[in-house]
């Protein structure tokens, strides 16, 4: 089989939870005209699974990538070496990607016309173990509080998994600013209720809370709108206006059941880019780096652990 000049192989080939590659594609080549402004412009790493082995992310491209799959080579600080990501513009590279089993799709916070500039604010709500949906509905409406209160419009999607991404568009601003103004947003949305949120990055310390995780800034990725999931079932990330928020379930957005011909488009569910407000840079300045915090903890009580051994 052949669409758009892309080989389509192996198409009822298992895949994952009881979804065949065949269910991929038909997917994404269904979903493309809503995805591919999603991932367009935006260095890409995909989350694959092949036969026999496990889900692993891929970020350099394979040598056996077609010429028609664009491409831009960056340094890469943490491995130090330079990693050439796949740019996937269009719907042939789309399909070639579901044709390489490529379920996930984490594009990069900045375009490659503007690597300087993150172009949302992202909350990333977690719940606890064992919790419903509802309660990362409650934890969302206090972000979406404490950013109106500031003045800031949000959009919102489920994860995919079993959260929420809140999505801010920005104006150019410097990529330190608008990570301290995530870190001040979690902890506003903390303080309006901390019986149901909480910024505690050690999973230990959350006490069965949300935790509102502030550190998709630059350099991190986060799962596109309409993405598919390695979870059972193959959830897809997707959009959702914040009237319909209380009204729906991370299950009801599916591979096979993604009610894609009513689809909101996460662009048409975004407001205009916006600026951070200067009170909210200069808190989030204040605020200590989640990671960094735990890192320290960390080794804090590893030391703890050998003295008393």
């Amino acid at each position: 089989m052949e669409l758009d000049g892309v080989p389509l192989t192996n198409l009822d080939q298992p895949l994952f939870e009881g979804a065949t590659k065949r269910d991929l594609v038909d997917y994404l080549d269904k979903v493309s005209a809503l995805f591919l402004p999603e991932l367009r412009d935006r260095p890409l790493s995909v989350m694959r699974v092949l036969r026999g082995q496990g889900p692993f992310m891929q970020k350099n491209v394979p040598k056996y990538t077609p010429d028609f799959v664009r491409t831009v080579a960056m340094w890469a600080e943490s491995s130090h070496r330079e990693v050439k990501y796949a740019l996937c513009d269009d719907r042939r590279t789309l399909l070639w990607f579901g044709n390489q089993r490529a379920v996930e799709y984490h594009p990069q916070l900045f375009r490659v016309d503007r690597m300087d500039y993150q172009t949302h604010l992202i909350m990333d709500l977690d719940p606890p173990e064992g919790s419903d949906f509802s309660a990362v509905v409650r934890a969302a409406h206090l972000v979406r509080q404490a950013l109106t209160a500031d003045g800031l419009d949000s959009a919102v999607k489920t994860s995919g998994s079993k959260g929420v991404h809140i999505f801010v568009p920005l104006e150019p601003q410097a990529p330190d600013d608008v990570a301290a103004a995530t870190r001040a947003i979690a902890v506003r949305a903390e303080r309006l209720d901390p019986s149901i949120a909480t910024t505690a990055y050690i999973k230990e310390e959350r006490e069965g809370k949300v935790f509102l995780d502030s550190t998709r800034a630059y350099g991190a990725t986060v799962v596109a709108a309409y993405s598919p999931r390695l979870r059972p079932g193959v959830p897809v990330s997707f959009p959702v206006p914040w009237e319909s928020l209380d009204d729906v379930t991370p299950a009801d957005f599916t591979l096979r059941t993604a009610p894609l011909d009513s689809a909101p488009s996460w662009a048409d569910l975004m407001p205009a880019n916006q600026k951070l407000p200067a009170d909210l840079v200069e808190e989030g300045h204040t605020i200590p780096v989640a990671r960094v915090v735990a890192m320290h903890e960390g080794k804090r009580r590893k030391r703890a652990r050998e003295a008393e051994s």
